[in-house]
C-alpha cells in the first residue's frame, strides 16, 4: 500500500485557520464597558496609587475626594477578579482575569489639585484635566 506524505507546513494549515477563526470573534476592549465609580474621602497631601501594571490615567480635578472610574469587560469563561481600596493614604486598585484570560480593564483617579500623586511609590505627572 502506498503512503503518502504530506509537508508539515501543509499539515499545521487547518490548525492555524481553526485558529485565526476561533480567535476572530474573542477581542475585547474595556472602552466597550459600562463605566462603574467609586469614591473615596481623602485629606492628606500625598496619593500612592498600586495599580499592579494596571492602564490608569491620573487627572488632576477640582474635588476634595479621590473618585475612582473603572472600565472593566470580560468573557464568560473567564474568571474575573477586581478590587478597589484606600487604605491611609495608598489606593489599591486592580482587575484582571484567569482562566481563558478574555478581558480588559483600564482606570482613571481623579485626585484633588495639589495632592502629590505617586504611582507604585514613585513620584509621576498626572495626564489630563478636567
Amino acid at each position: 500500500m502506498p503512503t503518502t506524505v504530506v509537508p508539515l507546513r501543509f499539515a499545521a494549515l487547518p490548525l492555524i485557520v481553526a485558529g485565526v477563526l476561533l480567535t476572530a470573534g474573542c477581542t475585547i476592549d474595556a472602552k466597550d464597558a459600562r463605566p462603574q465609580h467609586r469614591t473615596f474621602p481623602f485629606s492628606g497631601s500625598t496619593l500612592n496609587v498600586v495599580a499592579h501594571g494596571t492602564p490608569t490615567d491620573l487627572v488632576p480635578a477640582d474635588r476634595r475626594d479621590v473618585r475612582v472610574t473603572r472600565w472593566f469587560v470580560h468573557k464568560p469563561g473567564s474568571s474575573p477578579h477586581a478590587h478597589w481600596r484606600l487604605t491611609g493614604h495608598t489606593l489599591d486598585i486592580d482587575a484582571g482575569c484567569t482562566g481563558l484570560a478574555l478581558c480588559d480593564v483600564r482606570f482613571q483617579v481623579d485626585v484633588p489639585r495639589g495632592v502629590r500623586v505617586l504611582r507604585d511609590g514613585r513620584a509621576t505627572k498626572l495626564t489630563g484635566g478636567h
